[in-house]
């Protein structure tokens, strides 16, 4: 059988893909990553089936649940928020299960940084502003940062960063970013982007501070483009931009 990696989505329940959702609907077995994910993925899950928090649990032991059902004959739902591609601990849990020959399967999900985008209303790539989104983090007791992945590094290419899993490091962030940036660039801190108790905070390098309850679960965008002012109109909807279905002149005999 097989253990089905799942991205949970930032934080609504219905922020899920209709594959990620049938998947969790088919399988008597569903592993999910704590508090991150919300009852109302749950709730896809079909009438008794084992659901397991894998929040206490070692990498051993979340093996091992996976061995079992897999042994059983069943399926396994594993659910992580987000997108499973980042940050999600997913690449070690695959290297075992293939290593004992147990199928997996990956279902990517809404990731945390576009959900924060969504709710600030915005495009982080504008043109002559910023065309690239870098997703980064600050060290921490997981996981330390290769050498080169300094936010120093990143600030310098002037790209839009979504610094994850450092409100905790903010001082810092501010710190190494202000220098490349100014202290007049745009900040958004997005605090559990798509729940219910979303909040957002809206500020500059300067002047971004946050309450003592923002701990955890928040985001730090930062980059010219989140003032949103100041950036030219893209040539993709210009009058004449020659493009595939929208020619602006006849090519081989063919008119548009």
């Amino acid at each position: 059988m097989t253990v089905h990696f799942i991205g949970a989505g930032p934080g609504a329940a219905d922020l899920l893909t209709l594959r990620g959702r049938d998947l969790i609907a088919s399988c008597p077995v569903c592993l999910y990553a704590g508090s991150l994910v919300p009852e109302g993925i749950l709730a896809h899950c079909p009438p008794g089936a084992r659901i397991v928090n894998t929040a206490p649990l070692d990498l051993d032991a979340i093996v091992a649940e996976c061995r079992a059902a897999h042994d059983a004959g069943q399926d396994i739902a594993r659910l992580h928020s987000g997108d499973v591609s980042v940050w999600s601990a997913m690449g070690e849990q695959i290297r075992r299960l293939r290593a004992e020959g147990i199928p997996v399967s990956v279902t990517p999900g809404v990731p945390s940084f576009a959900a924060a985008a969504a709710a600030l209303g915005a495009e982080l790539t504008l043109p002559g502003l910023a065309q690239s989104v870098v997703l980064t983090r600050t060290p921490g007791r997981a996981s330390s940062m290769p050498e080169g992945e300094s936010l120093a590094n990143f600030a310098a290419t002037g790209a839009t960063l979504a610094v994850h899993l450092s409100i905790h490091n903010l001082a810092r962030v501010v710190a190494e970013l202000a220098p490349h940036y100014g202290a007049d660039c745009p900040v958004a801190v997005v605090y559990r982007a798509s729940w219910p108790d979303q909040k957002i905070l809206r500020a500059t390098l300067g002047t971004v501070s946050v309450p003592e309850e923002i701990e955890r679960t928040a985001l730090i965008l930062v980059g010219p483009a989140l003032g949103q002012q100041g950036f030219e109109e893209s040539c993709l909807y210009s009058t004449d931009y020659d493009r595939r279905f929208r020619p602006q002149r006849a090519e081989g005999g063919r008119n548009g």
